[in-house]
């Protein structure tokens, strides 16, 4: 089972950022944490088997002082079991990042740090709204190593406004130099309601157009593969043994707690579910305020829990794993769901196909590199009957 933590505290808003995440509510972070502690104290019986990974997310982790970082994870260390995660990440912005807190994560366990560098050029981290140089980049790296962190990912983003391929080609280069363990480039996907949405759509910024953002994602795919790092997920790479375990889970639908405000959790058990005899698991999503969340936590308001019924579970552990590189398998399809893959999806996996958009190796269908391309469309032709 996942651990998933919720910090929800930004030192300013990136531009294309829709997550839930609050800029100046410092003076709110020790009341969080409590509210954290209090929450996981109640639905510290929704975990039934051992934690294998942690992944505290935000929002910006970094944020938080590292006295309340220590409280945090001393206290949660009572409530659940460390002692089988092998697996313990956390979020980083390098603009706040500093060795007081990288120290205190280090002791509270934390042996993965994921760090937003996105990219290499200023005008285009100002594009972003980011709060960091290229400069405090390569010296957060520098602190993270003298921390102890042997395991470093680095995200990245191609497709920004305005940005070349040469640009993406150095921002590349620039991370490749930092020698990280694991690589994650996303495809920028303007959010409604962004201001870079606004931008957008009154013209003031342009997008990359597509044939660019093809040889954006050649170009990743060729360097990195020299570079030793092996592509096991359509944004993910990483080098051998550094593949994202808490990512995986979610791939593969393993169950997970989410601990926070807006925090999902994915269970076939879940406090305050109701009997459901169609439902393969449940979901649920903590509200996405402060305010909400303390109301929930305090037993004031209902966190929403939707039942996931087995034909929806199936359509999303094919959505899920043909993000992955292995594709999805026909042995783990119906270990998880008790029927067969081709009984369900057969007709239509072969159809794709025959267009070259999927292909068939050793009992698992995964998406060519065309596929890739058009994933999207591909799951709308999987979903509709």
């Amino acid at each position: 089972m996942e651990l998933y933590i919720h910090l929800p505290f930004c030192k300013v808003k990136c531009r294309y950022c829709d997550f839930v995440s609050f800029p100046d509510q410092e003076p709110f972070m020790e009341r969080y944490v409590q509210l954290l502690l209090r929450e996981a104290e109640a639905r510290r019986k929704e975990v039934g088997e051992p934690l294998h990974t942690l992944y505290v997310g935000g929002g910006t982790p970094s944020l938080l002082p590292p006295a309340l970082i220590r409280t945090l994870f001393n206290r949660l260390r009572s409530v659940f079991s460390f002692e089988e995660i092998r697996e313990f990440t956390l979020e980083a912005n390098p603009g706040t990042l500093s060795m007081p807190w990288l120290n205190a994560v280090r002791e509270s366990g934390a042996n993965r740090l994921s760090m937003g560098m996105q990219t290499s050029q200023e005008h285009l981290l100002k594009t972003l709204g980011r709060i960091h140089t290229m400069a405090q980049v390569r010296e957060s790296v520098r602190m993270a190593r003298e921390a102890g962190f042997r395991n470093l990912n680095l995200d990245l983003i191609f497709g920004i406004p305005g940005q070349t391929v040469s640009d993406w080609s150095e921002a590349l280069e620039e991370a490749l130099c930092l020698a990280p363990e694991h690589l994650s480039c996303y495809g920028l996907i303007p959010e409604e309601g962004t201001p870079l949405m606004r931008d957008l759509e009154s013209g003031a910024l342009t997008l990359p157009d597509e044939a660019d953002e093809r040889e954006m994602y050649d170009l990743t795919l060729r360097l990195l593969d020299a570079h030793g790092y092996e592509h096991y997920e359509i944004s993910n790479f990483a080098k051998p043994g550094c593949a994202c375990a808490h990512n995986i889970g979610y791939w593969r639908q393993t169950p997970y707690l989410g601990l926070g405000v807006a925090a999902a959790s994915m269970n076939a058990w879940m406090t305050g579910a109701s009997s459901c005899s169609d439902a393969q698991y449940f979901r649920r999503t903590n509200p996405d305020t402060l305010e909400a969340y303390e109301a929930c936590v305090l037993g004031q308001l209902l966190p929403n829990i939707e039942p996931i019924s087995p034909a929806d579970s199936r359509f999303e552990t094919l959505m899920l794993s043909l993000r992955m590189m292995e594709g999805v398998s026909e042995a783990h399809f119906e270990f998880l769901h008790g029927v067969s893959l081709d009984s369900c999806y057969g007709e239509k996996l072969r159809s794709l196909a025959s267009r070259g958009l999927l292909t068939y190796e050793n009992a698992a269908w995964r998406l060519t590199r065309r596929g890739m391309d058009i994933q999207n469309a591909i799951l709308v032709e999987l979903m509709n009957d």
